[in-house]
């Protein structure tokens, strides 16, 4: 192999007894002496090192950088914002693909383009020949710059080792971060070819890419070679170029969008403009469309699309196989092979990786577009036909930290005890309930910050009569705003609602309230309705437009789901045509400090973006907002912006020992009714527009996005029960909510002296709200929780800032306000900080320990428990 190139690491290789081969003329390892089964598994399940310095690594400055790019690749390079990637096409003028690469923005002035190996030389040619028409530059630095490709689980704490770095990259895919190592920069990005949640490729300074790799075989690392990364890749449904991109067997060349992955990597937009291969690429998307809305009338647009397909029967597919359905040939297989996995036990957050291996026939292939998913099909091995079936995918990776193979025909199953027949299956419900009820109200501790226990008289009148009755109503202009009931017998429950309003504007010392939307994230939506809505005002007769910037916590840091795009937003916020994003901006966080909003940084991007809404109000909360800061930056910037606090979390904690968010300048409130506050689950929006106010309109516009735009009949008996919780709340509302902030605040110094990991600052002990927050360790943060709930303590696990989602928390969240509310003293907290160190750092079970403390503190205050009230409510149980 004397003629073939070598990477910086091939020392490495042929040190750690790698077997080489030619790869598009360079020598690499094809395995190590682990062997290619393990080698995919440790990736699977630990980390595994790639060498990809082979791939080809391009750098292009200059006045018209952006726009050359935007003419020869096929994404749209104005939505990469910088410290991010994006996967694209290298497009001809045909719409095929000359390669596929990736594209990396690390810093402001000059992007980073890899292109994959066997078709660098043809890449450098064609971007070097385009670029003429650009004033911009593209140099080559893959001898200067060496890439390594860290993929695994334990990847992220494998880096963290390596560079003594606790924040590496934001917790998102693409996501960039630029550390030092040695005095030079190490540039990290999480992309990577595997399908891992947790993949890291890195780029460094050839010459110290050698130390790195060693250093990261001595942390855990597996050397992994061309094999395994065949098969991770295939397993993943990740294309490869010469197999489902390029030219099929035939040597016809393949339509770009016959790749599915061709959706995330093909743009239209408008100020993209006329790149190359943009018309044959929208008509190969009318096909991709048709094909996705089976719509099979007309494959001329694109015949041919890839799909994943498992083997049923006995054999090993390769790449050129033939493919029937029906006797009828419809595709060829473009990669295919045994894989290996392991088996996993049980289901769910419950279901453990065990070390059985097995494996499995896999493939992608190139089929006609009327092939669908679950289609049963043959496959031509060595002149025999063999079952197989389509499917949608061999991989998922939406629980991190762990990529999880899905076996074709694996079905969950769950089954529960009943009895025979229904008396029997009615008395088992009744004392299951009973027996679930003093569970949670005896015996546990509970500890959820997102829950609270009700009073008696709440949780009784809860289920009264109206109930199961009807009430609904709406102001009428012809009647001066007087409410037109569509029910008889609705002037009981017209009286409560009316005074649950003036308890809540007491509560909120606000102008309005509206109290009929049954749930915080309905309350949202009912805003986001109504702003949507009275922004459409003056012209009805054409499509309405959706929202535009908003400014709002990201979830990764806290923020509510219902003010993500994906939840309450997602019909009414707007899509900005230049970066084809969502139009939604996030609060930048202190650096020191990422449960905190960094106010000045803030102000730079609402300078920018000039949202119309911004949205306080975390799920994760530790600190005040900056309502009042934002508020008067945004009236001296002359910007007319709508302040919304959700403060489904702190809605009990409104006052002088939190926040009082009118005082500080929010125009709206949401929030639900069930948490901090006393409520039963419910929604509420509070509003601080006067009746002469120019945007009472917007007012006006929410009630009717409540009722007829939400909810019809809007659970009356919750609504009773409501008005008895605002009561106790204003009555009660100072000492409990003095005494829930220095409980949380007495509690975190306690857990943080028992030798858990507390979250937050510990100068103003490390909370400001009712919720604590302790890092367990990466990952482990379900498994703490049911070990928790094992003795008899109820919290809930937590994804810090730092980490990728609910299934990779490294963080339990706890909430005082319940056990407040039972009368848990100082002392008492500090006896279940102690209890749950031994069950976390120690793993012991004290569940009776627990149940014991719980016995201790079982009547609810701040609560009306007087004889009159007693006598009242033997009164209405004797309805039942």
């Amino acid at each position: 192999m004397g003629d073939l190139k070598h990477t910086v690491l091939y020392d490495n290789h042929v040190k750690a007894g790698a077997i080489l081969v030619d790869f598009g003329g360079w020598e690499m390892p094809i395995q190590y002496p682990h062997g290619i089964v393990d080698e995919h598994l440790h990736t699977r399940i630990k980390a595994g090192i790639f060498d990809v310095s082979h791939m080809a690594r391009f750098i292009i400055t200059g006045k018209e950088a952006t726009a050359f790019l935007q003419y020869v690749l096929t994404n749209n390079v104005f939505a990469l914002d910088l410290l991010q990637a994006q996967y694209t096409m290298i497009p001809n003028k045909n719409g095929g693909a000359i390669d596929d690469a990736y594209l990396y923005r690390f810093y402001e002035d000059r992007y980073l383009l890899v292109v994959n190996a066997a078709n660098a030389d043809k890449d450098w040619q064609h971007l070097n020949n385009e670029i003429k028409a650009f004033d911009a530059q593209i140099t080559d630095q893959s001898a200067e710059l060496a890439m390594i490709s860290l993929q695994g689980p334990e990847a992220k704490n494998i880096l963290k080792k390596l560079t003594g770095s606790e924040f590496l990259t934001e917790p998102l895919k693409n996501a960039l971060g630029i550390l030092n190592y040695h005095g030079a920069p190490l540039l990290i990005a999480r992309t990577g070819y595997t399908g891992e949640p947790l993949g890291f490729e890195l780029f460094a300074k050839a010459e110290q890419s050698p130390e790195i790799w060693e250093k990261l075989l001595g942390l855990g690392a597996m050397a992994v070679g061309l094999g395994a990364r065949d098969t991770l890749r295939l397993e993943a449904g990740l294309p490869l170029y010469g197999h489902e991109l390029g030219l099929d067997n035939e040597g016809q060349e393949i339509p770009i969008f016959s790749c599915p992955l061709a959706k995330f990597a093909v743009s239209f937009a408008e100020d993209k403009g006329n790149y190359l291969g943009r018309e044959p690429l929208r008509e190969q998307y009318c096909g991709f469309k048709a094909i996705m809305e089976r719509d099979f009338s007309d494959l001329s647009k694109l015949p041919r699309i890839v799909r994943s397909l498992a083997i049923t029967g006995k054999g090993v597919a390769r790449a050129g196989c033939k493919v029937f359905k029906d006797g009828r040939e419809v595709g060829v297989i473009t990669s295919a092979t045994m894989v290996p996995y392991l088996k996993a036990e049980g289901y769910g957050l419950d279901s453990k990786i065990t070390d059985e291996k097995a494996m499995r026939g896999i493939g992608l292939a190139l089929l006609d577009g009327d092939v669908e998913i679950n289609d049963p099909v043959e496959v031509e091995i060595r002149n025999k036909r063999v079952a197989a079936v389509i499917v949608p995918y061999h991989l998922k990776s939406d629980a991190p930290p762990y990529a999880r193979p899905i076996l074709y025909g694996v079905e969950v199953t769950r089954q529960f005890e009943s009895a025979a027949n229904y008396p029997g299956k009615a008395l088992n419900l009744l004392k299951k309930s009973l027996d679930n009820t003093h569970h949670r109200q005896y015996e546990t501790i509970n500890l959820i910050p997102s829950e609270q226990a009700h009073s008696s008289a709440v949780r009784l009148l809860s289920v009264m009569d109206p109930s199961f009755r009807y009430a609904e109503h709406k102001k009428t202009k012809s009647f001066y705003d007087y409410d037109v009931f569509y029910y008889q017998g609705t002037a009981f429950i017209d009286e409560i609602e009316y005074l649950l309003m003036e308890e809540f504007k007491q509560y909120f010392n606000c102008a309005e309230v509206e109290t009929r939307v049954i749930s915080g994230q309905m309350a949202n939506t009912a805003v986001f309705s109504a702003l949507m809505d009275y922004k459409n005002r003056v012209n009805r007769k054409v499509e309405a437009k959706r929202l535009g910037y908003i400014l709002n916590n990201h979830i990764i840091r806290g923020g509510h789901l219902s003010a993500q795009p994906m939840g309450a937003l997602h019909d009414y916020i707007a899509v900005d045509p230049r970066t084809e994003k969502t139009a939604v901006v996030n609060f930048p966080v202190e650096p020191d400090n990422l449960f905190k909003i960094d106010v000045e940084e803030t102000k730079k991007v609402i300078a920018t973006y000039r949202p119309e809404l911004i949205i306080f109000g975390k799920s994760m909360v530790l600190h005040k907002e900056p309502v009042q800061e934002i508020r008067q930056f945004i009236d001296d910037q002359k910007l007319n912006a709508v302040i919304m606090y959700d403060m489904a979390h702190v809605l009990g904690l409104v006052g002088d020992y939190f926040q009082d968010p009118f005082k500080e300048g929010a125009e709206l409130v949401t929030g639900s009714t069930h948490k901090t506050f006393f409520g039963t689950q419910r929604g509420v929006i509070a509003g601080n527009y006067d009746k002469d106010d120019y945007k009472y309109g917007l007012w006006e516009t929410i009630e009717t996005r409540a009722f007829p735009g939400s909810v019809s009949n809007h659970h009356l008996g919750t609504m009773l029960g409501l008005l008895m919780a605002a009561y106790e709340m204003n009555y009660f509302k100072d000492d409990y909510q003095r005494t829930v902030i220095e409980n949380a605040k007495y509690f975190a110094k306690a857990l943080a002296e028992a030798g858990l990991d507390v979250a937050g600052d510990p100068q103003i002990f490390y909370t400001e709200t009712h919720q604590v927050v302790v890092r367990v360790g990466y990952g482990i943060g379900p498994e703490v929780a049911r070990r928790l709930e094992e003795s008899n303590i109820i919290i809930n696990y937590q994804a810090t800032p730092e980490e990728e989602g609910f299934t990779a928390s490294g963080a339990i969240r706890i909430g005082v306000a319940e056990m407040t509310r039972f009368g848990f003293t100082r002392e008492a907290f500090k006896e279940t900080a102690e209890l749950m160190a031994d069950v976390i750092l120690r793993k012991k079970t004290v569940a009776e320990d627990a149940k014991k403390l719980r016995s201790q503190f079982t009547t609810m205050k701040y609560c009306f428990d007087d004889e009159a009230i007693a006598e009242q409510l033997e009164k209405l149980k004797a309805t039942l």
